[in-house]
């Protein structure tokens, strides 16, 4: 990845018995059983320290975390967040974890309110101070935050008003508050494969290379084979945002199908890769699994394309005690 590139802080051929994948580190195939697959989906990945946590959607009663040294093996470490420390009682969605200042913020989705919590661990336990939504008149999901390289922190969101649109709101030095005077619109679903099976753009995500914003994002509905992901280049965060002509730059790759929503992040020799959700099988969707791809920026016709490979690392559970 260039110098130059700003990340924010930090299937089938027969499911009966075993799933063949191939894994991106070494192109062989591997055997992963389904009940070995890590259950998380629109899942997020941190590395602290010389650890890997990886957060998703998936539990009834909060936020999952699992860990990992090698991004391959991961272990359940239990609930990041229980409920009992949140505003919502349920859909608890889309958790994104960021190390700032000695403290860890959780961004997530809960009864589709947008909220965050801190700890001092990122295993948790993560705990709102006041159980309340970010914006309470609000149904929106899916925040994410972005700190651009004058400080300033911004939040990106979606709305779910007549199909899903992403918006993004300048955030006060607390990391909590939203300045909604500050809110400015910036894509909605227009290319054709993204209202396929419901019009949607979610799953946001920012990264700033050589001075432009690339606006990362899902589209169609979460539930279609076709689920997908695409960008938009801006030359400031607040737009005019223009969606790539290549998109999707991921959709059913391999053996995968409902590939989508996740997050870039890099890895412990400063290598980009984006993590990210597909369904359990061809045949049912839930529990959706998590896979991870390297990513890269490529010189095209003069303009710096994103890319995500094809080529996917198939994490493993770990289900031995510690």
């Amino acid at each position: 990845m260039s110098a130059h590139t700003t990340l924010s802080p930090t299937k089938s051929l027969i499911f009966v018995v075993l799933l063949l994948c191939t894994t991106a580190v070494t192109g062989r195939t591997i055997t992963v059983a389904p009940e070995e697959l890590v259950p998380l989906a629109d899942p997020f990945i941190l590395l602290h320290g010389d650890t890997y946590y990886a957060y998703g959607t998936h539990s009834r009663n909060g936020i999952e975390v699992y860990s990992s040294d090698d991004l391959k093996t991961w272990q359940r470490e239990g609930l990041a967040l229980h409920k009992k420390d949140s505003y919502g009682e349920k859909w608890f969605w889309a958790p994104e974890v960021y190390h700032i200042d000695g403290k860890f913020y959780m961004y997530y989705t809960a009864e589709k309110h947008i909220c965050v919590a801190t700890a001092d661990s990122p295993t948790g336990p993560f705990r709102q101070a006041k159980q309340e939504p970010i914006l309470p008149d609000q149904h929106i999901i899916d925040n994410t935050l972005f700190i651009d390289d004058d400080g300033t922190p911004y939040m990106l969101y979606v709305v779910t008003n007549k199909g899903f649109s992403i918006y993004v709101a300048e955030l006060e030095r607390d990391l909590t508050t939203i300045k909604p005077a500050t809110a400015s619109f910036c894509i909605r679903p227009k290319q054709q494969w993204e209202r396929l099976e419901g019009k949607v753009n979610e799953g946001p995500s920012i990264l700033k290379h050589n001075g432009i914003y690339y606006l990362l994002y899902s589209g169609n509905g979460y539930h279609s084979q076709k689920y997908g992901i695409g960008y938009a280049t801006a030359k400031s965060i607040r737009g005019p945002w223009v969606k790539s002509k290549g998109n999707p730059i991921l959709q059913r790759p391999g053996d995968l199908v409902g590939s989508g929503h996740g997050a870039p992040f890099l890895d412990k020799r400063g290598r980009l890769h984006y993590v990210f959700h597909a369904h359990n099988s061809r045949e049912k969707i839930h529990p959706r699994c998590m896979y991870i791809s390297r990513a890269s920026f490529r010189r095209i016709d003069g303009r710096d394309r994103f890319a995500i490979s094809n080529r996917y690392i198939t994490p493993r559970l770990d289900k031995s005690p510690k």
